[in-house]
């Protein structure tokens, strides 16, 4: 079943994070962070099924190189509490074949590139080996500034704001990417990434349980988080079955309605029609005696 999930988060420095780092764990790759010194090794992290970056066609070339990328993305932040990259973290259909994921992907990547002039890392995970293993994901990591012909320019301020309305532009358009693709491949589902309000449905919100937890929950412990999120869950389905049921008695009510409105209907003729027939039958000379005279 396909579900929407797109989460915006950020790389702060001030919370001791690299962009270099996490670009380096995404991609299970071994970067060095210019800027330290330091050096992030995460090639035996498995789980990585693809990989790409993306920079603008008037980018310098070197851009295209990871380290290169993140070690500019590093250099043009000079305060403590920079923010060094963005990313987005988006659940991908489980119906989708090795093709399909990294095509959708792809696509959007594609479209941020276009859209806000970043540079973007891309890195397809497949689910943990004791998790739900329908949890295919992508994390995209983008650069905080647009890239021009010069290197990394401007702030992308736009897109700061978690309820912004460039931040929304981009939830729509994977929704509107994904979906397409989802036609493409024959699967009937769809994913909207609108609010349950916004939808008209009545659900409490879910929510992601989180590392710790998840971890915890895989091997067998229960958590409160975990707990709520059955029970919200549980809420859910309970309200989405009162609906259905609902909706079903007032489909039933519409067509009892609809039939007793034809039974009328049917009626009504029968007597209009028996009606006529007895005023045909009536003879002549009843019929001139009931004519009223029209002289005087």
């Amino acid at each position: 079943m396909a579900i929407y999930h797109l989460s915006v988060k950020t790389v702060k420095r001030s919370t001791g994070r690299s962009a270099v780092a996490a670009a380096a764990y995404r991609t299970a790759t071994n970067l060095i962070d210019d800027r330290t010194g330091q050096t992030y090794d995460y090639t035996r992290k498995q789980g990585v099924e693809f990989s790409e970056i993306l920079i603008p066609k008037t980018a310098p070339r070197n851009l295209s190189e990871r380290n290169a990328l993140w070690d500019s993305a590093e250099a043009a932040e000079k305060r403590k509490n920079s923010v060094t990259a963005r990313e987005y973290e988006i659940a991908l259909p489980a119906e989708f074949n090795d093709e399909q994921k990294q095509a959708c992907v792809h696509e959007f990547s594609h479209w941020l590139v276009d859209r806000f002039a970043v540079g973007v890392d891309v890195a397809i995970h497949a689910p943990h080996r004791e998790g739900d293993q329908r949890n295919y994901h992508a994390h995209i990591l983008t650069t905080t500034r647009a890239i021009d012909s010069t290197g990394l320019a401007k702030k992308t301020r736009e897109l700061d704001e978690k309820n912004s309305g460039a931040v929304i532009e981009v939830r729509g358009k994977w929704a509107e990417i994904a979906n397409r693709h989802l036609e493409q491949a024959n699967v009937t589902d769809r994913i909207d990434h609108r609010s349950h309000k916004d939808r008209g449905i009545e659900a409490a919100p879910t929510f992601h349980l989180g590392v710790m937890a998840a971890a915890m929950e895989r091997r067998g412990l229960e958590t409160d988080r975990g707990n709520q999120l059955r029970f919200i869950l549980a809420a859910n389905k309970a309200l989405q079955i009162a609906r259905l049921a609902h909706m079903a008695l007032l489909h039933q009510m519409k067509q009892v309605a609809r039939k007793s409105v034809e039974a009328l209907s049917a009626a009504g003729n029968i007597l209009l029609n028996r009606n006529r027939s007895q005023t045909e039958n009536v003879p002549a000379k009843s019929k001139s005696r009931m004519k009223p005279s029209l002289e005087k």
